[in-house]
């Protein structure tokens, strides 16, 4: 089974290699020709040396393969490093001993913790002293190899990643990862000798007795007095191995000198005399705050290569917060390790080194290309909102520099008929509003199906009294945004939007509209007609692009006869399989483009991995309909797990499907994607991104492994699509709604408004309380 799982995995990536990067085996479609018709690319890192010690590229030194999918140390977890990563990357074991002195490569040296051993061995617990640290587990030590690859078998040590290739794959000897292909790149992390050497085993004499088996490239430890005897030892080759010293948490004592690791930073010419390289854990080279911000970089990294010292930087995972600064990019945090202008780290221990390998392979040292490698649209959402409250100049500005084709603005109507931009009606939850305007709760069935405080039962001036909220869709994973300006900005009008475009020449602007009947009918509000004559006041260049969205064929359709050069896209909110031809002529009788979630594109199940590909894009594109996908973020909920947790690889995947447009909360990273060399598939580069096969990660999970399937999602009807007209504008309800002074609701007596037609100034009990719990809970979260 353990072959057939492998073999299968590699199946997977072959496709990948370097000889056949063209994509996958579907038809071709619109955007894929001109991918494929793209000039190859000069190929990242030119000549400008790296400021590492030997002004080499910086390696990448995967940590138990990738155990951001697979368990730790797994055949397969290797094989994906090796598959995902550049050339050269280094298999990181971390070695245990057994009872027969053999060395097996494990996460942690307590079974338990990432093994079934209590399963397997039920009466085996046992007490040890390690490092003066009384530990209760399953032990290493109390088994022989025999025992160990006959029962044992691998699961996550980290219970928040996948847990379904738990159980299947066994541990392996040095000797395993040393022969997987490419044969050698092996670092030996050897954590416990003082522990080992207690027990009657000895580490050195396992490593010598193995040198027909393998060579280690790199020997790691945090202990001194193994090193020197490494160092010391006759079979030793240093024209073959390099020792480090792994520095431990600042605060431990190092058991040969009894000295801190904190204190022994400043002996680094000490260390130089039994080692080539020092291994640390990242703060010790860029420390981060309490408040989850940098602060300033130590000279550590200058210090040790004044001392001849290489510099090796632990700790990288992509699923677990770093620092706000990097907003959730995890080749940023690279980046910064070995990109910073002022020194590179030499090299970085990382549990997902496809994303360490992105950041060195491409978008390190490139030149900041203006031109766009593959031509399709980066679209901001609410502008750059992974860093801003949504909605504000900040985050519109923000966006621009940070390369968006198209800011949007999702028009709000105001009581006194201010248009501006806010990602809903709703100001509870984009705003502090929830005190201020307590009394303005309403429930509107046809806007949302909970209670909200709306725009248009408010006026501009009360709008700009509140302040803006950054919005944390994945806050209860443990994942804020920027918490610094959770309240920075201010809201543009539509006018305001409209100029703040038009200074930026290559910035085209997406402007959405939604709720139109209801405004129209029961605010007397004419969104569209604001819409339009805001546009005609801005007199954009003709050149800019103008898309028009809405979820309502109707606004299409009065765009499509007053302003047929702006581009009308359709917006489906809800997931959607399968586009038969009767209804995509119906759309394109109505918009150009459509807005889909990514799930219309690329199916997910309950175990959060890819299912496989709709036929909604080849559906589109057969009828000349350009398709933009949303929901992209840099945050590693917002993606499925196999795609490692790295925007890159699922930008690259979904680019491969075809799409026409992201969507996406941090155009930054979109635009660093699309201009990379390493984007294209012609591109001389040595390595490019490399796009993931949607379901193939799934067919490798065992049957009893997998939940229920989800129910089927319905494919589209015309009548899912076709909208009736839009209502006259009802101008007594507009004036009646301004005498009145507040309220407004539905028609279906659930709404704002008494029988008698006046404001309901008393909020339902339940309402209240629930409105305060949510303010609560909003103070707290910000």
């Amino acid at each position: 089974m353990i072959k057939e799982l492998l073999f299968g995995f590699l199946l997977i990536h072959s496709s990948l290699a370097k000889q056949d990067r063209s994509g996958n085996n579907k038809p071709a479609r619109r955007v894929q020709t001109r991918r494929l018709q793209a000039a190859p690319g000069p190929g990242p890192g030119p000549s400008k040396k790296w400021l590492t010690l030997n002004s080499g590229e910086p390696l990448v030194i995967a940590q138990g393969g990738f155990p951001g999918l697979f368990p730790d140390s797994s055949e397969v977890g290797y094989a994906a490093a090796i598959a995902m990563s550049v050339v050269g990357t280094l298999k990181y074991c971390n070695l245990q001993l057994t009872k027969d002195n053999l060395g097996v490569c494990l996460a942690d040296m307590k079974l338990n913790n990432c093994t079934n051993a209590p399963m397997a061995f039920p009466k085996q617990q046992r007490r040890y002293s390690v490092n003066g640290h009384d530990i209760d587990g399953w032990f290493p030590i109390d088994f022989t190899m025999d025992e160990i690859m006959k029962d044992i078998r691998l699961m996550q040590n980290i219970f928040s990643r996948a847990s379904v290739f738990d159980f299947v794959f066994p541990p392996l000897p040095p000797d395993s990862i040393f022969g997987l292909k490419p044969k050698g790149k092996l670092w030996l992390n050897v954590q416990n000798d003082v522990f080992w050497s207690q027990h009657q085993l000895n580490v050195i004499r396992y490593i010598d007795e193995s040198k027909q088996f393998f060579v280690a490239d790199f020997i790691s430890s945090p202990e001194i007095g193994f090193l020197k005897a490494v160092s010391g030892s006759k079979t030793f080759d240093r024209t073959l191995t390099k020792l480090v010293f792994r520095f431990l948490n600042p605060v431990e004592v190092e058991p040969t000198s009894k000295e801190t690791y904190g204190a022994l930073v400043n002996k680094l010419g000490m260390i130089k005399t039994f080692a080539s390289g020092i291994l640390v854990p990242k703060d010790y080279v860029w420390p981060v705050g309490k408040d989850g911000y940098l602060r300033p970089a130590t000279t550590l990294v200058d210090d040790a290569h004044k001392e001849g010292l290489e510099v090796f930087a632990s700790g990288f995972a992509s699923d677990v917060f770093s620092s706000y600064n990097y907003s959730y990019d995890p080749t940023v945090e690279y980046l910064q390790f070995v990109d910073n202008s002022q020194f590179s780290v030499d090299g970085v221990v990382t549990e997902f080194p496809g994303s360490a390998s992105n950041a060195i392979a491409c978008l390190a040292q490139n030149p900041k290309s203006n031109t766009k490698i593959v031509q399709i649209l980066i679209i901001s959402h609410n502008g750059a909102s992974i860093d801003y409250p949504g909605c504000t100049d900040l985050a519109y500005k923000k966006a621009i520099s940070d390369g968006a084709d198209i800011i949007d603005c999702n028009v709000q109507m105001t009581k006194d008929g201010v248009a501006f931009c806010l990602d809903s009606a709703d100001l509870l939850g984009k705003t502090n509003a929830a005190m201020a305007f307590m009394d303005r709760s309403t429930l509107i069935p046809q806007i949302q199906p909970k209670s909200g405080v709306f725009t248009f039962d408010v006026t501009w001036t009360e709008i700009k009294s509140v302040k803006p909220l950054i919005q944390n869709p994945f806050q209860s994973g443990g994942l804020q945004r920027n918490p610094k300006s959770k309240n920075a900005g201010k809201f543009l009008t539509l006018l305001e939007f409209l100029e703040l475009a038009k200074k930026n020449t290559a910035t085209g602007v997406l402007i959405g509209i939604q709720h139109a009947a209801y405004l129209a009918a029961k605010k007397g509000l004419d969104i569209v007609r604001t819409v339009t004559g805001a546009l005609k006041k801005a007199t954009l260049d003709p050149k800019k692009q103008v898309l028009i969205q809405s979820d309502d064929t109707s606004v299409l359709a009065k765009f499509k006869a007053s302003s047929p050069t702006y581009q009308r896209v359709l917006l489906f909110t809800e997931p959607i399989s399968d586009a038969p031809k009767p209804v995509t002529d119906d759309i394109k009788k109505y918009a150009d483009a459509v807005n889909v979630v990514k799930k219309s594109i690329i199916q997910e199940n309950k175990i959060f991995i890819t299912t496989g590909s709709t036929k909604v894009l080849e559906e589109m594109h057969t009828a000349n309909i350009s398709v933009y996908v949303s929901g992209f973020s840099t945050e590693t909920l917002s993606m499925m797990l196999d795609f490692y947790s790295d925007p890159y690889t699922e930008l690259v995947t979904f680019l491969t499907e075809g799409i026409d447009g992201v969507i996406t909360d941090n155009p930054k990273t979109a635009s660093a994607f699309l201009r990379s060399p390493c984007v294209d598939p012609n591109s001389a580069a040595s390595f490019v991104f490399q796009p993931v096969k949607p379901g193939d990660y799934l067919a490798q999970v065992q049957p009893e492994a997998l939940p229920p399937a989800s129910p089927p999602v319905p494919p589209l009807e015309v009548t899912d699509v076709v909208d009736p007209p839009l209502p006259p504008v009802n101008t007594a309800a507009r004036q009646d709604d301004s005498s009145g002074g507040g309220g407004g609701g539905g028609n279906d007596g659930k709404g704002g408004s008494s029988e008698s037609g006046q404001p309901r100034i008393a909020v339902d009990v339940v309402v209240t309380t629930l409105l305060l719990i949510g303010l609560v809970s909003l103070i707290g979260g910000c």
